[in-house]
């Protein structure tokens, strides 16, 4: 081997691990291999299922295996954390969430990424509401009625969440700060867990997007009594909204999008891009977006980044005038 012949190896071997394995990769052959797609919730809830439906269908258009691969906890940045350490080379991609990227950021002293640096970010999937559901043993049928349980016993009633910074408490807490409420907050791993847990009465309220709750409300096992969106939900318009019953300009409406490692080629991030907004269009997939109550909301690279950077300093003002401790 000559001394020219060796310096584009030299070369590539002085660079970092990560970025030589990102030169290796070939766009144009892109996807070659098995997809990863990182879910920041446990098996079970609504996230995981329409994750599932999502892989399924982006298998079927880009002619390869997409796996899910769930990663629930800590706000979603456990498995925002796993998303910053892989390869940019478009095989793992990342079901990104308002509490990855926005909220528990905000929350943290010392946030384990940068919620834009750290990521490249391809397209918005879907916005959905919370719902307000609680246990039979709370008498509560409406939004006011929570309001004076909670009132004339402070610090008796508890509420779940998928953990400090995750949409379920940031809804919790601005509900409480708006309303003076004294209610417990105790976070879980997963909806899953979070729903067991309510069920069998350990945990009164839970504002969870809730699809998969339904079954339980219909079986006389829960009750749901308001959603947090600014319009009625799609999967239950019999339901006010907070800001119907009583609780003017209170609102949450948690996003997912699709992201993946910082540094993803333009070329993967374009294609990943299209097939996202074709996935969305599927009658599968919008047929159960519609049923679940999710509204598909399809952008472009830019504009997802976009807005996350404007929600960034929207929710640190919010979290602030609410009086969210930093954890």
């Amino acid at each position: 081997m000559t001394a020219g012949s060796r310096l584009p190896l030299l070369l590539l071997l002085s660079l970092p691990a990560g970025a030589a394995c990102a030169q290796s990769a070939t766009p144009a052959d892109y996807p070659n291999r098995v997809v990863r797609v990182i879910v920041p919730r446990g098996t079970g809830g609504l996230v995981d299922v329409v994750a599932r439906l999502y892989a399924e269908n982006l298998a079927g258009r880009i002619g390869q295996q997409v796996i899910i691969d769930n990663r629930p906890g800590a706000g979603g940045t456990i498995a925002g954390e796993a998303v910053t350490r892989a390869v940019p080379d478009g095989y793992t991609i990342f079901v990104s969430a308002q509490d990855t990227q926005v909220l528990t950021p905000i929350l943290r002293k010392k946030p384990p990424y940068d919620p834009v640096r750290d990521f490249t970010h391809i397209s918005l999937i879907f916005t959905t509401p919370l719902h307000i559901f609680v246990h039979p043993t709370v008498p509560a049928k409406s939004v006011q009625e929570l309001v004076a349980i909670a009132r004339a016993n402070p610090g008796k009633l508890t509420y779940a969440s998928l953990g400090v910074g995750s949409t379920q408490h940031l809804a919790a807490e601005l509900f409480k700060s708006r309303l003076k409420l004294d209610i417990v907050h105790i976070p879980y791993k997963s909806t899953a867990q979070a729903t067991i847990e309510q069920l069998a009465g350990q945990v009164d309220i839970n504002f969870t997007a809730g699809i998969t709750l339904f079954p339980h409300v219909d079986a006389g096992k829960l009750r749901a009594i308001a959603s947090t969106g600014s319009k009625r939900s799609l999967a239950r318009p019999k339901l006010p909204t907070v800001a119907e019953s009583g609780v003017p300009g209170y609102e949450m409406e948690p996003w997912y999008g699709l992201s993946g490692p910082a540094g993803l080629p333009a070329p993967i991030v374009d294609r990943l891009n299209r097939e996202n907004a074709e996935v969305l269009r599927s009658a599968p997939v919008r047929d159960r977006f519609r049923s679940d109550g999710l509204e598909a909301r399809p952008t472009t690279p830019g504009e997802f980044t976009a807005r996350i950077k404007a929600e960034i300093p929207l929710w640190t003002k919010i979290m602030r005038e609410a009086g969210v401790p930093s954890q």
